[in-house]
């Protein structure tokens, strides 16, 4: 199962004011394991963005200059989420900005990449995060406290950042097993690093003695009946 955890910055809060995407980024999981493949891209917008938005992603027009725009990487992007199923908090905002790019490629280039929805499947973490925690708080800030996710680094807004984060967090909110699995990746190359010692957890000697309880000879009785009716090949028979 491949998954695409997406997430955009833009120069504003609406697509049909003309504001445009200016990052994407995308993080890969493959059976809820966080691949080291990903997909990270600024975009000149050929325009400012808002204060507002600046403030949150400080992404300058200086520094997007010299970036491709949107026709020159779209290629490269479909090819990255073609078939996957996109992961995006608050799905809308980011789908439509990009659906907002594919129709300005079409109007001005006559290039037709449809929707979105034609490439790749999506689901809404934000949808989500509400029908299992209703009534909270459930914006990424919120859920990486909720589900001990360390945001540290998070002091501005950044697609791939985000990304990475929400990544975390969903595999969180959907059982979390990935994160055993790359610890016991991790493991197992340290272990295979020349001079590494394993870790051995040692219960102390002086523990209290572990309390025994006994079956009563009602619940003996009651086991070998159920026994009993497996048949005689059960490994579980006493002989």
């Amino acid at each position: 199962m491949r998954q695409v955890v997406l997430d955009t910055e833009t120069t504003g809060l609406d697509p049909k004011q003309g504001h445009r995407i200016i990052e994407i980024g995308c993080v890969e999981i493959i059976n809820r394991k966080i691949t080291r493949n990903h997909y990270h891209q600024y975009i000149q917008p050929d325009r400012e963005s808002d204060e507002g938005a600046l403030a949150v992603h400080g992404i300058t027009s200086e520094f997007l200059a010299d970036k491709p725009r949107f026709e020159d990487i779209a290629d490269d992007f479909l090819t990255f989420i073609k078939g996957a199923e996109l992961i995006i908090h608050n799905a809308p905002f980011d789908v439509g900005f990009i659906d907002s790019e594919f129709k300005l490629l079409k109007e001005k280039h006559a290039v037709d990449l449809g929707q979105t929805g034609d490439h790749a499947t999506i689901l809404d973490s934000l949808v989500m995060a509400r029908q299992m925690h209703p009534g909270q708080k459930n914006n990424l800030d919120a859920l990486c406290k909720r589900y001990d996710v360390n945001n540290d680094k998070r002091e501005l807004h950044g697609a791939l950042l985000d990304s990475e984060i929400l990544a975390d967090v969903y595999l969180a909110m959907t059982g979390g097993q990935s994160n055993l699995l790359l610890d016991a990746e991790n493991n197992t190359a340290d272990d295979n690093q020349e001079g590494s010692e394993a870790t051995i957890n040692r219960l102390d000697s002086n523990r209290a003695p572990l309390k025994i309880i006994k079956a009563s000879e009602a619940e003996l009785t009651e086991h070998n009946k159920v026994l009993a009716g497996m048949g005689e090949s059960n490994l579980w028979q006493s002989k």
